[in-house]
Order: C-alpha cells, then structure tokens, then sequence
C-alpha cells in the first residue's frame, strides 16, 4: 500500500482487527458448544480430563441418547413434518406474492410490501400472542395445522425478500417473447420465469425451512405435548431437566444451519452469473 497515508493505513488495519473481534464474538459461543457436547460427564462445563486431551473425557453418549431417545426422536419426527409443510406454503405464498408485487402497475406496493414482510419486525412474542388468539377462536391451536401456519406467516417474508431480489435483474422481455409466441401465463412461468428466479426461491426456502425449524416461542403458544418440536425439546430439558444432550441436539443445528448456509450462498453467486453480474 505505498499511496495510503499512515492514517489510511491505520485505518485498513483497524477495520481489520474490528471485523475479526465482532467475528470471535459471534462465532464464540458455537465454539464452546460443540466439544462439550462431547463431554463424557453430564457436565455443562470442561472436566479436566477434556482440558487435557484425555480420551477418556470425551464420549458419544449424548449423541447416542439424541438419536434414540424416545423424547428427543419424537422432537425430530415433528420438526421434520412442520417445517417441510411450512416451507411449501411460504415458498407458494411468498413468490406469488413477489412477482405480483414486481408489477409496475400494483398500486401501493410499498404498503403491501411493509405488511408482508412485518412478521420479520414485529417482536416474536407479539406475533405469537396474535396468533394464538386469532388460532384460539378457529380451533387450530394445539394442532398439527395450527403450528404449519403459525411457521408460514414467519418464512413468508424470507421466501418474498430473496424472490423480490432475483427479479430485480429479471429481463421482462422474456415474458413478453413467450406470450408473443403463444405461450400461456402459467407456461410462461414454469419454463421462462421460473428457471430464472428458482436460486432466489430456493433460498428463501432454505431461510423458511430454518427458520420454522428453530422456532420455539410460537410452538409454545400454538403447540401442545404431542407437538413438541426439536427447539421446544432443547428448551424443555434446558428449563426442566438440565439434560447435557441438549448439546448433541444444538451440535447438530449448527452442522445443519452451515450446510443450509453454504447452500444459499453457491445459489446466490449462481443467480448473479445467471443475471451476468458476475464472471463463471
């Protein structure tokens, strides 16, 4: 850097440094999490024996437990149906909702746009209190549905964000080549649009599935004991029982939200080559 002044040099290096700390902050607590989930003590903290690399502190069992416990396995089983059925829904509703918002001609977009995506402002708590009440007099509280819809409302915003996106780079004339050319709406979508805004769709699936499988405030208003989920599981046993296996299940979360991370990112970079905004 032989033009930079010593101020600009300081700078560049104290951004660096800021950036790392906030980094070590945030990245902290997952690094702690992880090896005590290898613990073998039901301790939530390092035994000797971990401090010094002895095999013998370290075990499976908690992992053994997490995969076959009744209670933690049922946990799973229900996660693993509400947040695929959530997911469908916000995918369905959120890019509908983004292409038609897309439209030059939607009068009061910027309104229609704030209320869709006001799931992701408004506190949690408030949301599950108006859910719960709302649920409450069509009698879908404490059922399977109940929970499914409580999970849409909340990913409905990311599936709308990441589509609204994509389409900002979408070259309307396609749509108007395919109509010229005697295709139908719906065609035109499926084999025009669609392929084009599919990496945003994606992602905000990914960003809806995620987010419907970590929750836990609204399961605790809408849920009840037959639908307890993972994150509900992870909360009972943190409040209730203490259980070390909540760091198998936390371990596992982690390793999953980093696959689903990696995901969305090689499909943005893949959305921006298909727009032209970066090099293959």
């Amino acid at each position: 850097m032989p033009y930079l002044s010593s101020g600009q040099v300081l700078w560049h290096y104290s951004f660096r440094v800021i950036c790392g700390a906030i980094f070590i902050f945030l990245i902290t607590p997952i690094l702690v999490v992880m090896p005590l989930s290898f613990n073998a003590q039901d301790f939530f903290t390092f035994t000797p024996e971990m401090l010094h690399f002895d095999p013998a502190g370290y075990s499976l069992k908690h992992y053994r437990d997490f995969f076959t416990n009744p209670e933690w396995t049922g946990a799973v089983k229900n996660s693993l149906i509400i947040a695929p059925l959530a997911t469908i829904i916000s995918v369905s509703l959120g890019t509908l909702a983004a292409i038609g918002l897309s439209q030059s001609h939607v009068p009061g977009k910027r309104a229609i746009m704030a209320i869709l995506i006001s799931p992701m402002i408004v506190p949690l708590i408030i949301s599950a209190t108006g859910m719960y009440f709302f649920y409450s007099k069509i009698n879908i509280v404490g059922t399977l549905w109940g929970v499914v819809l409580a999970h849409a409302v909340l990913g409905i915003p990311f599936v709308i964000i990441t589509v609204t996106a994509t389409l900002v780079g979408f070259d309307r004339s396609l749509v108007r080549a395919a109509a010229n050319m005697g295709a139908n709406p719906v065609t035109t979508f499926f084999r025009v649009q669609m392929p084009l805004i599919l990496p945003g769709v994606i992602s905000g699936a990914l960003f809806a599935f995620i987010t419907s499988f970590d929750e836990v405030v609204v399961v605790l208003f809408i849920g009840s004991a037959e639908l307890q989920t993972l994150p509900w599981q992870m909360f009972t046993g943190l409040r209730e029982q203490l259980s070390p296996t909540i760091l198998a299940a936390a371990t596992v979360l982690v390793a999953i939200s980093i696959l689903l991370l990696a995901t969305v990112e090689m499909l943005r970079r893949r959305s921006e080559r298909l727009r032209g905004m970066s090099p293959g």
